[in-house]
């Protein structure tokens, strides 16, 4: 494999005919809090996806598409792979793990910075044994690579053990300055196959708009309560009204205990107002609309296991 630097990239190539583009289903992959959100809203050009620095942000499955001259690159932004405890992070593994299957290229995201986990591990033996299409995006490379070799050399050790092991493209990136991600979506066109788009030219998601309003609005309170509750939140829009010159739209917060629910609130409600504020403005500039935001806090005791309501939020 041809180097440049500290990216390689992989040496088939297809050929287009005639006025065809490169079109393809590409699964992003990884453990939880590698940057898979944050890349993908790079590839992209558009926040898509939400993103924080809390592990396990992304809950559901998030289809961002990227259409121009070379073709269409439609992302599947999957939650990260992580220790499950609860129904919730079962279901969110499983969809991570099924998301590869079908895809026409799997992009899987390491931390460039540190060494490799036993999720990271899984991942390479995953993809090894499918011998699916993958491109390694070493990301957070801001913060050092430290982890770059020690990556490498698993990869190796774990495709030596399988005999006719696919070749794996290994590109060195970070999301967070926009380093390498030219190069990574070129070697993205290049290994997707040839055909027509899979999604009209104009449609940035298919991310049904109640649940990517209420990932916005999980968002902000992630922001504000990242030391002290996040995971036991989740987000519901059960309505949106659309007469009249603003949307209406109207949200449930759902916590697992009573004594969470003041801490949701803040201090006088200063805390969700915060939220309102700032989750508003977030969905009117998405929409090109403007937006009424009402937040109701309610308690929905061991809410992460109780299929019923993660079927409501999307998540089963």
């Amino acid at each position: 494999m041809p180097r440049t630097g500290d990216k390689e990239i992989m040496t088939i190539i297809r050929t287009d005919p005639g006025e065809a583009g490169h079109c393809g289903l590409v699964a992003v992959v990884g453990r939880a809090n590698v940057g898979k959100s944050s890349l993908v809203n790079g590839l992209v050009g558009e926040k898509v996806s939400i993103v924080s620095e809390i592990p396990q942000t992304t809950r559901n499955l998030v289809r961002a598409v990227l259409t121009e001259a070379r073709g269409q690159l439609a992302f599947l932004d999957t939650p990260g792979v992580h220790r499950a405890v609860s129904d919730l992070g079962r279901l969110m593994n499983r969809t991570a793990r099924a998301a590869v299957e079908g895809a026409d290229a799997v992009l899987l995201v390491l931390d460039a910075a540190e060494g490799p986990r036993e999720e990271d591990e899984g991942w390479m033996r995953k993809l090894v044994t499918l011998g699916q299409t993958t491109l390694v995006a070493l990301n957070k490379s801001d913060l050092g690579a430290d982890g770059v070799r020690r990556h490498r050399e698993l990869w190796a050790t774990i495709a030596a053990e399988k005999a006719g092991a696919p070749a794996c493209g290994w590109l060195t990136v970070s999301a967070k300055t926009g380093g390498g991600l030219p190069e990574l979506l070129q070697a993205l066109f290049d290994i997707v196959p040839v055909g027509p788009p899979l999604f009209p030219e104009d449609v940035l998601t298919d991310f049904p708009r109640k649940l990517a309003m209420a990932d916005l609005v999980r968002e902000k309170l992630f922001l504000r309560l990242r030391d002290e509750m996040p995971h036991a939140i989740a987000v519901s829009v059960t309505r949106i009204e659309e007469a009249g010159e603003e949307w209406e739209v109207h949200a449930d917060i759902l916590v697992n205990r009573p004594t969470q629910k003041p801490i949701v609130i803040g201090k006088k409600g200063r805390l969700l107002r915060w939220v309102k504020e700032k989750a508003e403005e977030e969905i009117a500039a998405a929409y090109g609309h403007s937006v009424r935001l009402h937040l109701w806090v309610k308690v929905e005791e061991n809410w992460q296991r109780n299929h019923w309501i993660l079927k409501q939020l999307g998540y089963a």
